[in-house]
């Protein structure tokens, strides 16, 4: 794939809103054992909103939508982690403003923007076991791929991989914000939740892109 249009996009973040709900409870599981416990529902509601507002919009400035899809969530879960999700994407849409499609340079830029856009808001970086620790390595990998030539597929499957990663190591993390620093014995050798959230996001684009490739 070369080109990622309105369509792709509707495709892209009905894929995630479908893995978000499908993991639901296990985000609640894992998030009851270390902060609310809402998280599922909370990403359950955002990624549908997003997806929706995709769909009615008649925008057509792909940059542009993708901020107003993360406006829409943030009013669909204004929770931490919607914030935080929803910062993403509209911190991605201004950078990527002025295009109709994304081609693979600006799909590869995404990833890092849309990090950004989350470790702005969060104000935090990588290492605190939070979702960037999946954001992060995402794009990081995704911008390997590009400069190894890959396409907009490649560097989906590359920015999967690298979140993949990233959760892993979440494992050996400390948490350092919100509920979960008060159980820090608990979370020793488990996820992170909100790095989990990263990872089903990287999927969620990996697997809507592999299907039209």
């Amino acid at each position: 794939m070369n080109l990622i249009d309105k369509n792709t996009l509707i495709k892209i973040l009905g894929c995630i809103a479908n893995i978000m709900v499908e993991n639901r409870d296990l985000l609640c599981e894992l998030d009851a054992e270390m902060g609310d416990g809402d998280l599922g529902l909370t990403m359950s509601k955002a990624f549908p909103a997003a997806e929706k507002e995709a769909i009615e919009s008649e925008e057509p400035d792909i940059g542009r939508l993708i901020m107003k899809c993360g406006m829409k969530m943030n009013a669909a879960a204004p929770s931490t982690m919607g914030t935080l999700m929803s910062s993403g994407f509209v911190f991605a849409g201004k950078g990527l403003a002025g295009k109709t499609e994304l081609d693979a340079d600006d799909f590869a830029k995404f990833y890092t923007l849309f990090a950004d856009g989350v470790a702005n808001r969060g104000k935090s970086k990588t290492g605190e076991r939070t979702v960037l620790d999946t954001l992060y390595p995402a794009a990081d990998a995704a911008a390997k791929a590009l400069s190894g030539g890959a396409d907009i597929t490649g560097i989906a499957s590359a920015a999967l991989t690298g979140a993949e990663s990233g959760l892993e190591a979440t494992k050996e993390m400390l948490p350092k914000y919100g509920k979960a620093a008060v159980f820090i014995a608990k979370a020793k050798g488990k996820i992170d939740q909100g790095a989990l959230v990263g990872k089903l996001f990287a999927q969620g684009i990996n697997e809507a892109i592999a299907s039209l490739a």
